[in-house]
């Protein structure tokens, strides 16, 4: 998956994480645990404040 506009900033293996699991689009994300997403490799705990942020500009949140 290239970076694009949607995603915030991230590591690589986090944008490589989401793209292995099917995530193309932020939104994607909101039907989706913060543990589901932890659970990827490659997916830390630093990115989860980011993808927090950009979904709540959207007036998304992961589902709880």
């Amino acid at each position: 998956m290239s970076k694009s506009a949607d995603w915030p900033k991230l590591s690589q293996p986090a944008l490589r994480a989401l793209a292995n699991a099917g995530y193309t689009h932020l939104e994607q994300l909101a039907g989706t645990t913060e543990a589901e997403l932890l659970a990827l490799h490659g997916m830390g705990p630093k990115s989860m404040e980011p993808l927090r942020r950009a979904l709540a500009e959207r007036g998304l949140s992961f589902r709880t």
